[in-house]
């Protein structure tokens, strides 16, 4: 009886301590929020710090931030901060074609006159309309005292900013480059960018400039970009397409003023079979760019016809990271098997009706570094394939591949050849399934 009196005691005593030390924690972090008086321990919401309230601010979206803002005088202060509007994303949609939701004309409006030196981190994301492009553009044109950081132009389906005419949207990208002075990131694929926007963006930012994405951009010619390379000696990621790539612009990416690339994405498209004719970068151009930035990613993507690959791989190539969009040829994945050592992920969405099984050992023999294969509408019995699996082992780490692609032999069933690729990839695989809804 004595030792659970002294118990009950100890109970008694101890919990008006926890309480206090939760109270104290709480005044930690809500500050003079906490209500000592209320024996419910409350929030005064409107006495937040303002700290908090910045990050709440910053977990709502746009439309949920703006009604949080009329709550008090206090919220409202934080609302117009400086920390909370230095990212941002414009969403510009018709409602009558587009089901996405839409920055307000108001909000916009607002944000220009009392935020618009805050705005470091920008970017715009439109639908397919012309009405959202230009307006788009028309708020650029009206950020002539930001110092942008990154921008972003992303068009949700095209053209969008294709039908915007070049005069305007050029106008209003060189407020931006003239004015920011600091970009380092910029992201404008499916625009008209033209030659003399680049000379401008390199005339105020060539100090600061890092990344530069500009697949799809029909206005810029070789010239523009090697203006780009040899002025921004800080570059280190670049996308482009295939036709504006040039031997020298490698050497100028090759220079010794010029830091290491990291990132090269080329895209390599044909809209009309037979139109365009491929011209081939020189191996030693590509030799002088690799002993320059060893480490860097060439990633390629390929939207071509079959008969239109012949300028590509007759050398060696040092792309690592290899996508076709459209059907290859076997003989083409016998080029890369051959002339692609520094391979490292492959995507191959359809061949043919023939068996890969030879191209794909040789690829697995002399590409010591590949570690990521995909194959889609393609062929490979399942014997090539266990072998395939065998001789990479267990540097693949990725290995998706369409159970219709495998084909049964004498030797192995697919029932077999899951228990076989296991065993060579240290792990459980199973082909991929295609969807029956």
């Amino acid at each position: 009886m004595m030792k659970r009196a002294r118990q009950d005691a100890m109970v008694e005593n101890a919990a008006p301590q926890t309480s206090q030390e939760n109270k104290k924690q709480k005044t930690c972090f809500y500050g003079s929020a906490f209500s000592e008086s209320d024996p419910h321990g409350s929030i005064d919401w409107g006495s937040l710090p303002h700290h908090v309230i910045l990050r709440i601010f910053q977990c709502l979206p746009l439309v949920d931030r703006a009604r949080a803002s009329s709550v008090c005088r206090r919220w409202n202060e934080v609302f117009h901060i400086p920390d909370l509007w230095r990212r941002f994303e414009f969403e510009l949609n018709q409602p009558a074609t587009s089901y996405l939701k839409s920055t307000h004309p108001d909000l916009i409006q607002q944000i220009i006159k009392r935020h618009a030196d805050h705005l470091q981190y920008v970017s715009f994301k439109v639908d397919s309309s012309t009405e959202s492009a230009e307006a788009a553009c028309n708020i650029l044109s009206q950020l002539v005292n930001c110092s942008i950081k990154t921008l972003g132009l992303i068009s949700t389906a095209k053209p969008s900013f294709m039908n915007v005419s070049k005069a305007h949207f050029a106008s209003a990208l060189t407020v931006v480059f003239v004015n920011s002075k600091s970009l380092s990131s910029i992201k404008i694929d499916d625009t008209p960018v033209d030659d003399p926007s680049l000379k401008v963006l390199v005339a105020n930012n060539s100090d600061t400039l890092k990344l530069l994405k500009m697949s799809s951009c029909p206005h810029v010619s070789p010239a523009g970009v090697l203006c780009v390379a040899d002025q921004c000696h800080g570059l280190k990621e670049l996308a482009l397409n295939y036709y504006i790539l040039s031997d020298e612009l490698l050497l100028a990416l090759s220079s010794e003023k010029h830091v290491d690339l990291e990132h090269l994405r080329i895209d390599v498209v044909s809209e009309n079979p037979g139109q365009v004719e491929f011209h081939t970068i020189k191996k030693q151009s590509w030799d002088a760019f690799v002993k320059h930035s060893p480490k860097v990613n060439i990633v390629m993507y390929f939207f071509l016809y079959e008969d239109e690959f012949d300028a590509f791989f007759r050398e060696e190539t040092p792309v690592t990271h290899l996508y076709f969009g459209r059907a290859v040829s076997k003989a083409m994945l016998g080029r890369i098997g051959l002339n692609c050592p520094r391979l490292i992920e492959l995507v191959v969405c359809a061949n043919g009706l023939q068996p890969l099984d030879d191209e794909l050992i040789q690829i697995a023999q002399r590409c010591k570094n590949l570690t990521a294969m995909g194959l889609g509408e393609c062929e490979v019995t399942c014997r090539g394939f266990i072998e395939f699996v065998k001789v990479c082992g267990g540097r693949l780490t990725q290995l998706s591949i369409m159970e219709e692609v495998l084909i049964p032999d004498n030797d192995y069933s697919l029932d077999r050849l899951h228990l076989e690729v296991s065993k060579h990839l240290g792990r459980m695989w199973f082909p991929d399934m295609m969807p029956t809804w």
